[in-house]
């Protein structure tokens, strides 16, 4: 099913400005630039309901999409960009783990890595500490459309080998271009948030 109403709730930067209705949510997570954004508008089905960029770095917030009354989306601030000062850093490493460690309509994860690259340092320590905190994470391969469908399952055994995935959780491949991907991701976000059948 489609998702017919999506609005911005709240950029969020403390928890006292987090929505307190207690739907629940899966938080969207990656470095700055590696398509968080259009993985987002990809899923709701919305061109530019969130903000896609070419500066790395934009999303300074917690944004929180609400689909349908029933669920949230949380587009986290992207990591690893080197430009951002220290202080920003900081501060955006302080307020994401708060909301990881505390929140708890939190469902679950979506780690987004550029299926181009091997995963990096970032990455690996963003799902180690996911894990630490026993949160469910889909590990999302973006960008797949670049790679030749010939070597795509290699890039997929690579990122769950190089990350150490545990067997609950799995890496699908997602191209924001020929939509690869968009229902096995809508599948895992249904089933992991409760909401089967009733958002895609």
């Amino acid at each position: 099913m489609d998702v017919h109403d999506v609005k911005l709730t709240i950029s969020a930067v403390a928890a006292a400005q987090y929505p307190t209705d207690g739907r629940p949510e899966i938080a969207f997570l990656g470095r700055s630039n590696v398509g968080k954004s259009s993985l987002i508008n990809k899923l709701i089905k919305r061109k530019a309901m969130a903000r896609t960029s070419s500066v790395p770095g934009k999303t300074q917030t917690l944004n929180f999409y609400d689909l349908d009354s029933r669920l949230f989306f949380v587009d986290v601030p992207g990591y690893g960009y080197a430009k951002v000062s220290k202080a920003a850093r900081a501060k955006f490493a302080a307020m994401i783990e708060t909301y990881l460690t505390t929140r708890q309509p939190l469902h679950g994860a979506v780690l987004l890595v550029d299926s181009r690259h091997d995963p990096t340092a970032d990455d690996i320590s963003m799902y180690q500490y996911l894990k630490y905190y026993q949160i469910k994470t889909l590990v999302v391969a973006t960008k797949i459309d670049k790679t030749p469908k010939s070597k795509r399952l290699h890039v997929v055994k690579q990122i769950t080998k190089r990350m150490d995935l545990n067997q609950t959780d799995v890496v699908i491949p997602f191209s924001a271009v020929t939509g690869e991907g968009y229902d096995a991701i809508w599948s895992w976000l249904e089933q992991t948030a409760g909401v089967e059948g009733s958002l895609k």
